[in-house]
């Protein structure tokens, strides 16, 4: 079972995804629905923390 996961997770990673470490000032761009309408809402913060690996990894920005 594991390596089905591993696969599936495989083919979902991007290559150009870009390198970035804890300190570092980033722009996330995030999509907002409100209702019928969306938006994209934009925060830029420094990295406080990353954990998890592969595409399960998450980031704190403040």
């Amino acid at each position: 079972m594991n390596d089905i996961i591993k696969n599936i997770e495989a083919a979902q990673l991007r290559a150009d995804a870009p390198e970035f470490n804890v300190g570092d000032t980033v722009k996330v761009y995030a999509k907002i629905k409100e209702g019928n309408r969306e938006r994209i809402q934009v925060f830029e913060g420094t990295v406080l923390k990353k954990q998890g690996g592969s595409n399960r990894a998450t980031f704190t920005v403040r």
